[in-house]
C-alpha cells in the first residue's frame, strides 16, 4: 500500500521557480543556471535526476525515482519535499561548481561552515589599518577591465585565479566584534578587489553595518555601472551615506578605453552620480584616476561636473587618485612614467588654483579619519606557525591557510598543498593583520 500511495503522489517543480533570482535554461543538452545574475553553473539533466533521486531516497528511506524534462523536475514525492531537495542541490552546486558571471573564475563562497576566518587576507573579509575606518570586502571580481587596475581585475586578468563571496550574516558577525573593539565613530567602507555592487546581499549588508551602535558612516567604492535609480534608493534607505564613484573621463570613447570595456557607458555613470547628489540624502564623491598626459583635461571637466551636480555636501566632492604601479597590477602601454606623489600633489594644488575647487589635496581629517588601536596580531613576521590549508587562493598558484582566527596567504604553493593539509609556515608579512607565509 505504501509504495502505491507514493507512486500516485508524483510532484513536478519548475527549476526557475525555486528561487526568485534563479535563471535556468536548457542549452546544448546541459542545464545552465545563473543565480543572483552572478553565479553560473551547469549540470547534465540525467545527473541532476540521479542526485534528486538519491537525496529523496535517503530522506524517505525508499527508492524514489526522479526525472528531468526540459527545466522541469518530477519525482514520486510531494511538491514541498521536492522543492526543498532542489533548493539544497542548487545551493550545493552553486557552492561547489559556481563561477563568477563576469570573470569566469571559480567563485568560492565563504560562510561560517567553511571555517575560513575573515581577517588576514586583502581580498575578502575585514581590514583594519589602525584607524576608525574598517574596510569591508564582501566580494571579488569586476564587471570592468580598467587598463590601470591595481589588482588586475576583470575577465582579462592574468594573475587572479579564484573569486570569493562572503555570506552576509558571517561577515556581519565578524564586523560587529571588530567594531566593538574599535569604539565609537567607526566608518564602514565597502570596497574590495572588484565591484561591490555585484554583491547580491548588498542592501542587507549596508543595513547591518549601519545598525551597529559604533558606526557613524557607511560608504562604498563603486564604478556605478550596475546601479540604477531604484537600487540607489534602496541602498540609501538601508543606510549608505556616501558613494565614491570611479569616473575617469566624460568623453565616451576615452572612458571606454580606460574602463577596458566597449560596453562602458559613462553617460549612465554621470546620470547616477547626478541622481545621488540631487535626489537622495546620500553624498557622492567622484574619484577619477590620473594617467599623466592622457586624461589631464578630462580631470578638469570632471571637477566642473562635480560642482555642477552639487557633489560633496558633507565630504569633499572629489578624490583624485594618482596612478601607482603594483606588483600584480596593470600598467597602460602608453604611460611613459609614474609620477612621484610630491609631483602629484603639486599638480593637485595647481588644479585648486585653476578651478577654485578645494580641497583636492585630501587629508584624513576631511573624512573624520583618526588613528585607533589596531587589532592584536597573533603572530609576527618571522614567526613559525602551524596552519591548516582551507582554500585555494586569490592569486594564481596561491593557497590559503588558517591559524589563530586569521588566514594566511601562501603564494606559489598550489602544486604542493591541498585543502586539509596541516603545514608549518614562516610568516613573511604581517602589516595591518594581512598575513603572507611560506612553507618552513
Amino acid at each position: 500500500m505504501r509504495t502505491s500511495t507514493h507512486a500516485a503522489d508524483r510532484a513536478e517543480v519548475e527549476l526557475g521557480a525555486i528561487h526568485e533570482r534563479l535563471d535556468v535554461r536548457l542549452e546544448d543538452r546541459r542545464l545552465k543556471f545563473t543565480l543572483y545574475d552572478l553565479i553560473e553553473f551547469e549540470v547534465d539533466p540525467s545527473e541532476l535526476a540521479r542526485m534528486v533521486s538519491a537525496l529523496l531516497s535517503r530522506i524517505e528511506r525508499r527508492h524514489v525515482p526522479a526525472s528531468v524534462d526540459g527545466t522541469r523536475v518530477a519525482a514520486s514525492t510531494d511538491r514541498r519535499t521536492l522543492k526543498e531537495v532542489l533548493q539544497q542541490l542548487i545551493s550545493r552546486l552553486a557552492g561547489e561548481a559556481g563561477t563568477h558571471a563576469h570573470t569566469r573564475r571559480r567563485l568560492i563562497y565563504i560562510s561560517e561552515s567553511s571555517g575560513i576566518p575573515l581577517i588576514g587576507h586583502s581580498a575578502f573579509g575585514i581590514i583594519d589599518r589602525g584607524t576608525n575606518v574598517l574596510q569591508v570586502r564582501p566580494i571579488t571580481g569586476c564587471n570592468l577591465c580598467c587598463i590601470y587596475c591595481s589588482v588586475d581585475e576583470g575577465w582579462v586578468s592574468r594573475t587572479r585565479w579564484r573569486d570569493f563571496m562572503v555570506d552576509p550574516d558571517y561577515l556581519l558577525d565578524w564586523f560587529r566584534e571588530i567594531a566593538d573593539f574599535k569604539g565609537e565613530g567607526v566608518e564602514a567602507h565597502i570596497d574590495g578587489q572588484g565591484e561591490p555592487t555585484l554583491y547580491p546581499f548588498l542592501p542587507d549588508l549596508v543595513q547591518g553595518l549601519k545598525e551597529h551602535p559604533n558606526v557613524d558612516v557607511v560608504s562604498m567604492q563603486t564604478n556605478a555601472v550596475p546601479l540604477d535609480e531604484d537600487y540607489v534608493d534602496e541602498l540609501v534607505e538601508a543606510g549608505l551615506d556616501r558613494f565614491n564613484v570611479s569616473i575617469n573621463s566624460l568623453d565616451p570613447k576615452k572612458a571606454r578605453a580606460m574602463a577596458g570595456s566597449k560596453d562602458y557607458d559613462v553617460r549612465h555613470v554621470m546620470r547616477i552620480a547626478e541622481y545621488i547628489a540631487k535626489e537622495t540624502r546620500a553624498d557622492v564623491l567622484l574619484a577619477p584616476l590620473w594617467l599623466p598626459g592622457y586624461n589631464d583635461e578630462d580631470i578638469v571637466e570632471i571637477i566642473e561636473f562635480a560642482v555642477e551636480i552639487g557633489a560633496g555636501e558633507r565630504w569633499p566632492p572629489l578624490g583624485i587618485q594618482n596612478y601607482l604601479e603594483y606588483r600584480f597590477g596593470r600598467r597602460p602601454k602608453f604611460l611613459r612614467r609614474v609620477v612621484p606623489m610630491k609631483e602629484f600633489y603639486r599638480w593637485l594644488r595647481e588644479l585648486e588654483r585653476k578651478t577654485g575647487v578645494r580641497p583636492l589635496v585630501l587629508k584624513p581629517e576631511h573624512f573624520g579619519t583618526e588613528p585607533r588601536k589596531s587589532l592584536p596580531k597573533p603572530f609576527r613576521r618571522g614567526d613559525r606557525v602551524q596552519a591548516e590549508v582551507v582554500s585555494e587562493g586569490r592569486i594564481r598558484g596561491e593557497m590559503i591557510a588558517r591559524a589563530s582566527d586569521r588566514v594566511i596567504a601562501v603564494p606559489d604553493s598550489a602544486k604542493k598543498l591541498s585543502v586539509g593539509d596541516v603545514v608549518e609556515l614562516r610568516i613573511t608579512r604581517d602589516k595591518h593583520n594581512i598575513f603572507v607565509g611560506e612553507l618552513a
